[in-house]
């Protein structure tokens, strides 16, 4: 815990003069996306809030909005823990995805396609599978996806989709494997930017809907396979 919390007090930086729950929010959403808050982590308001320089009640906002996202849960009497996902969220999880991101792709409209983000996120996990950092892989692989739905030009289906991916990401977080999970896709993440390049969405949206129905099929598998072992132990 020490070391996450030296963490915010360098992120204490950002929230300057004009201190926000949302901003703050902001922060401890991103840092529970990183793991520094792994799944099952009970959140110190007085650690927290002091790493951080925000008042209880600017934190206590912080957290009922991360909650709202389904990414904290509160515990009556035990305080304000780091959500665990289970499998039926993760399958709801990729329902979502698939709804809304291959409706993304389907709707681009006439090419060219302002696509320097997603080159940029696929460059980014090359170079994590050359030095053999399979979570910064993961990382780059979110990008790509965020990337992607970015191209709708629509502030609303950002926000939605930045709490779909960090729910997403305690799921993998729980799960482990980051080589296993994110390895293969790296391929599948170029094939539809090429198609992108090459103007055709429809078949951007056929490769992207075929990469989420495997994600989600191994996802699954694996943890299932985890979660039976964890309540096995």
């Amino acid at each position: 815990m020490a070391e996450q919390l030296a963490g915010l007090a360098d992120d204490r930086a950002l929230l300057g003069r004009t201190s926000t729950a949302e901003r703050v929010s902001d922060i401890l959403r991103s840092r529970i996306a990183e793991g520094y808050f792994p799944p099952g982590t009970r959140l110190s308001e007085d650690s927290i809030g002091g790493a951080l320089g925000v008042s209880r009640n600017t934190l206590r906002e912080a957290f009922r909005l991360l909650t709202h996202e389904r990414l904290l849960v509160h515990e009556l009497n035990r305080g304000v823990f780091v959500r665990v996902v289970t499998v039926e969220d993760v399958e709801d999880i990729y329902r979502t995805r698939m709804l809304v991101e291959c409706a993304v792709v389907r709707g681009l409209g006439e090419p060219p396609y302002t696509l320097d983000g997603l080159r940029a996120s696929v460059t980014e996990g090359q170079v994590a599978a050359l030095e053999n950092d399979w979570k910064e892989l993961g990382t780059a692989n979110f990008h790509f996806h965020r990337e992607l739905v970015a191209l709708a030009g629509s502030a609303r289906t950002d926000e939605l989709m930045r709490s779909v991916f960090a729910e997403l990401r305690l799921a993998f977080h729980l799960v482990g494997e980051p080589r296993r999970l994110h390895e293969p896709y790296l391929q599948r993440n170029r094939q539809i930017l090429q198609a992108l390049e090459a103007g055709d969405r429809q078949g951007a949206a056929k490769l992207l809907e075929t990469y989420l129905t495997d994600s989600l099929a191994r996802v699954v598998e694996v943890y299932r396979r985890r979660v039976g072992e964890d309540s096995t132990s």
